[in-house]
């Protein structure tokens, strides 16, 4: 019997929550070996297990939800999930923003342990250096289509507050229908406040995340490179579309390459995980798009990407749901 043509989605920051405390223990007990392989990597840091972290009583967002723990807990659910899919025939790997180190992970990049290792030291970096923010800011209707205009006033005030002094802004994370947006914390503080107020929670600041995919982040860049030049990475065994729409296939990279990508560009520059999906379906046609947990946040963010080139003649929110309801083309495991 063929198997199921499956994009696969690694999710970032963010998507380990309250509602999913315990995911990997209830969701992959069975794992204990692979878990423990990667708390060795956080032992050796001095830093609390994962299997730890997931079985506490309650959820804690100053500890759970913190950039040096919230990456490991997220690599590791993903990754678990990934395990669960030798059903399918994976034609290719995506993720966002921090994502990308689960995708090199699960297509075989790295080893389990050397992609755990990757993920977990750039969230520590990033949260011991805790330079700059982000907020995210929708840029659709309710119909999931984007509001003419939208972008470019979001794009003028961000250039008016950019002349400020310590007032630095970019663009973060282009997701579906939404923009991240990052920069110093009083140029993030001054945009919230500059934007109008969209669909009741927009803008929205990310709490405890830094001005990740922008210049500011050139101090982690570097000291990811000294920390994990020991790690040697290998070519993909399906192919990985990174955070520009590039595709890296099995037969064609330079793991230099990826590696440079990795630790250089993908730390410094934007990412755009629209671009990445909307390469992913349209040079490998997939039958179903598998969105790996925990949770289920970036569903919106890939539906967006979907109907912004009207895959599939999908052009609204009303399309795709009712499409979900017959025959489902995105799949979420976190949920």
């Amino acid at each position: 019997m063929a198997r199921t043509r499956t994009l696969v989605v690694c999710p970032g920051r963010g998507t380990y929550g309250k509602g999913e405390l315990g995911y990997l223990k209830n969701h992959h007990g069975n794992k204990r070996d692979l878990i423990n392989s990667f708390d060795e990597v956080r032992l050796q840091r001095g830093q609390t297990s994962i299997a730890a972290l997931d079985e506490a009583e309650r959820f804690a967002t100053r500890s759970h939800g913190a950039g040096d723990n919230a990456a490991g807990l997220i690599f590791a659910s993903a990754f678990c999930d990934y395990q669960d899919l030798s059903d399918r025939e994976v034609v290719a790997v995506v993720g966002n923003s921090m994502g990308w180190y689960i995708a090199l992970g699960c297509a075989g990049v790295l080893g389990p342990r050397e992609g755990f290792q990757l993920a977990n030291e750039m969230g520590s970096l990033m949260h011991e250096t805790g330079l700059g923010a982000q907020l995210v800011y929708s840029l659709v209707d309710e119909n999931w289509r984007e509001v003419p205009g939208r972008r470019a006033e979001v794009l003028a005030t961000m250039a008016k507050l950019h002349k400020e002094p310590d007032h630095r802004l970019y663009i973060s994370i282009e997701l579906g229908g939404m923009i991240v947006l990052a920069g110093d914390e009083a140029a993030i503080s001054a945009l919230a406040k500059a934007l109008r107020v969209v669909d009741e929670r927009f803008p929205f600041v990310l709490q405890g995340h830094s001005a990740f995919h922008t210049p500011l982040q050139a101090p982690v860049s570097q000291m990811g490179q000294a920390a994990l030049a020991a790690l040697t990475p290998g070519r993909p065994e399906v192919p990985l579309i990174d955070g520009r729409g590039q595709v890296w296939t099995p037969y064609s990279t330079d793991p230099e390459a990826l590696w440079d990508y990795t630790l250089g560009h993908q730390v410094i520059c934007p990412y755009e995980f629209t671009k990445s999906v909307q390469v992913a379906v349209r040079e490998y046609a997939p039958e179903e798009i598998v969105i790996l947990g925990p949770g289920t946040t970036l569903f919106g963010a890939v539906a967006q990407s979907l109907l912004a080139i009207e895959w599939r003649g999908l052009k609204t929110k009303a399309d795709l749901m009712a499409r979900q309801k017959s025959a489902p083309l995105i799949h979420t495991l976190g949920s």
